[in-house]
């Protein structure tokens, strides 16, 4: 069984590239490359994968029917995991999230996706 710790060890060979696949209306499939990482749900401190898009498809497709799946590879290794969206942004506010929140957020997520900053 796959486990967040291999989905984290293998995004991280790989600067968190991952491929996110939805479900559109017609029950077709609809996937696209992100930049993912495992970070602590900011609800429950649980481990959860987590990725930023703007793409107004898949997030009109996670609105509508939330299960998903995401497959990080590196090399021949690759790991999939499945499971319920949970957006949280500014068009999808979370009671849990304020901005000041939201802000760090976004932060933890782009470093847990292999992201950099340089403070």
């Amino acid at each position: 069984m796959t486990t967040l710790d291999d989905v984290a060890a293998l995004g991280a060979a790989e600067q968190g590239l991952a491929v996110v696949s939805t479900s559109r209306a017609d029950g077709s499939i609809q996937s696209s490359l992100v930049n993912a990482g495992v970070t602590p749900h900011p609800s429950t401190g649980r481990p959860t994968l987590a990725f930023v898009t703007y793409g107004m498809v898949k997030l009109a497709n996670l609105r509508a029917r939330p299960q998903m799946s995401a497959t990080i590879r590196s090399g021949w290794q690759w790991a999939t995991v499945e499971g319920r969206a949970h957006l949280i942004g500014p068009d999808d506010p979370d009671p849990s999230v304020d901005a000041e929140r939201l802000r760090v957020l976004l932060r933890e997520v782009f470093l847990a996706a292999g992201g950099t900053h340089d403070d």
